[in-house]
């Protein structure tokens, strides 16, 4: 019976910190361009080149130590990396709260996307406590968790942001302080020491898995695929939220609520309607249509000319999403069960350098049709991300 209630102790808390890194990365998105006009950067073209920077770093320090905690959770065990981490988030919060420069910001999101990326120690976490059968059901629970903190987190990011602009931030604290108290009294150790394994660089490389997508003539298609999906897809973090502003002159609570909207599509196109679609069209069907969801969505966002189309679009985007489990899906039938883990780790990649390399793209393209020096064209980002997702379907034709 101890046994059981400390497996359900460190759950929790392994789900709570999944929440609070979700909310984390979705409350700041509504608030973006006023918190960084608050900074005294005007122009809602140059706030997203700024904005653009901030994700950035983020993904960079995502990429970088995602490997090297996970592998320090093997040596030390799990508790104390995921202990520091939400502690460092409950500090890194309060700092951004407070920043009056865009270089403490900077410095906030930076050691933000450190203090993250002990969501792949949350995830090792689970895996310790739960049995072999209900693995897979807890990583659903894992994923479905991730899903509702980024609906909460644009919602609360509106809505606080309204009040106060620098609101949002301590009340990412408030919820990272409370899960820090959490795990300090009740979380167990899930990794007894007669399992645990000396840190080695070599595992902690992040670019071995980088080194895997390019080599394996198995995956290198595929994988070319998903890496352009989520490159296009990383428009809506990069100018999402300076687009509306721009464009339609949406408030925090606006854009707040936009995004939360594509949250909850995204998490009934993937928990209840790819259930019926994959049975009907199998994988490679589901695939293209959510591809050709995807580019209908970007080309009709781009060209809205009023609110009321973008949120139709919205709805488009969201079904897009079906895209991402059916690829996975064909992926995972390309390797050997024993090297799923290997998979995980070069799509993990995969998206990292995506989040790296798209915002400052999209940025620099929002900033060139919206800065009034040349073609006004606001959306011209989202057209870029409709040719990226045309290419990833001709690809994926050649399967």
């Amino acid at each position: 019976m101890r046994r059981q209630t400390k497996s359900k102790a460190g759950m929790g808390f392994a789900v709570a910190t999944i929440f609070v890194d979700a909310i984390g990365i979705g409350l700041i998105f509504p608030i973006m361009p006023d918190l960084l006009a608050d900074l005294g950067i005007q122009t809602v073209s140059d706030a997203a080149l700024y904005g653009a920077a901030l994700a950035s770093v983020y993904a960079v320090m995502q990429f970088l130590f995602l490997p090297i905690l996970g592998n320090i959770s093997d040596s030390v065990g799990r508790r104390p990396v995921l202990l520091i981490g939400i502690a460092a988030l409950f500090v890194d919060y309060i700092v951004m709260g407070v920043a009056s420069s865009f270089a403490l910001l900077f410095v906030g999101r930076l050691v933000a996307g450190i203090a993250g990326a002990t969501v792949a120690t949350a995830t090792s976490y689970i895996a310790d406590v739960s049995a072999p059968d209900d693995r897979a059901k807890n990583f659903g629970i894992m994923g479905a968790t991730f899903g509702i903190g980024f609906i909460v987190g644009p919602a609360i990011g509106g809505l606080l942001g309204g009040i106060d602009i620098r609101l949002p931030f301590f009340a990412a604290a408030g919820f990272a302080g409370l899960n820090f108290a959490f795990g300090l009294f009740f979380l167990p150790e899930s990794l007894p020491p007669e399992k645990r394994r000396p840190f080695t660089w070599s595992r902690a490389n992040p670019f071995k898995a980088l080194k895997r997508a390019v080599t394996d003539t198995a995956l290198r298609r595929p994988v070319f695929v998903v890496f352009c999906m989520m490159l296009a897809g990383y428009v809506y973090p990069a100018v999402w939220s300076f687009y509306g502003k721009e464009k339609f002159g949406w408030d925090t609570a606006l854009i707040g609520f936009s995004l939360a909207g594509y949250g909850l599509g995204v998490a009934f196109v993937q928990g209840v309607l790819i259930r019926y679609m994959l049975p009907k069209w199998g994988e490679h069907g589901t695939v293209r249509f959510g591809l050709i969801s995807v580019i209908i969505a970007m080309v009709g966002i781009g060209f809205a000319i009023d609110t009321w189309m973008v949120f139709a679009m919205i709805i488009m985007a969201a079904l897009g999403e079906v895209a991402g489990p059916a690829i996975n899906g064909i992926l995972s039938k390309l390797v050997p069960d024993s090297e799923q883990g290997d998979l995980q780790g070069v799509l993990g990649s995969i998206e990292s350098l995506a989040a790296i390399i798209a915002p400052p793209v999209f940025a620099a393209m929002f900033k060139m049709f919206s800065d009034g020096q040349g073609v006004y064209f606001p959306g011209a980002p989202f057209l870029a991300a409709a040719v990226i997702t045309v290419f990833a379907l001709l690809v994926f034709q050649r399967q």
